[in-house]
């Protein structure tokens, strides 16, 4: 069988099929030239590697954090805390100024204050994927913090609940 990349039922019915599943939503951050700080909520985020350390991105092709990536750099991944909502709602929106009124500092990438785990990574490579890129990043910094994750599913917020 062969599939059609622009069958829009196919599209339709992997759309419904993917938010089934459940992901953990990072705010993926980088900074400009002149410090300004950039970044955007992502749920296409995972660990690639453990020998070297590297992680991986999926990142539209129109995304505008793409296009700052592509120029080379590090970016950070703020994993997000259950109580984070706000936060995920935010930095997926056209907002002026994302980082406004948002407790942040500069640890090479812009690094929330607060978040459940943290990732420092050098852009490695970047892989075309269809209608996106898959960025590869070198982890050179990890640390994780306690509490709950924030989790999305069906495109609702929720957490994990341990059986």
């Amino acid at each position: 069988m062969t599939v059609t990349r622009t069958d829009p039922a196919l599209q339709t019915a992997l759309r419904r099929a993917m938010a089934n599943m459940t992901t953990g939503l990072c705010v993926v951050t980088t900074s400009s030239g002149g410090g300004r700080p950039h970044g955007t909520t992502l749920s296409g985020v995972m660990s690639l590697s453990m020998d070297p350390p590297m992680v991986l991105l999926s990142l539209s092709r129109t995304s505008s954090l793409l296009a700052r990536l592509s120029r080379g750099g590090q970016f950070g991944v703020n994993v997000l805390a259950a109580h984070h909502d706000q936060i995920a709602l935010r930095f997926s929106k056209d907002v002026h100024d994302r980082f406004a009124d948002i407790a942040w500092e500069d640890a090479g990438a812009p690094r929330l204050h607060d978040v459940h785990a943290w990732v420092l990574a050098d852009v490695a490579s970047l892989v075309p994927a269809g209608d996106h890129t898959l960025v590869l990043g070198d982890v050179v910094e990890a640390e994780a913090a306690g509490g709950r994750p924030l989790a999305y599913w069906q495109r609702t917020f929720g957490t994990h609940q341990a059986f």
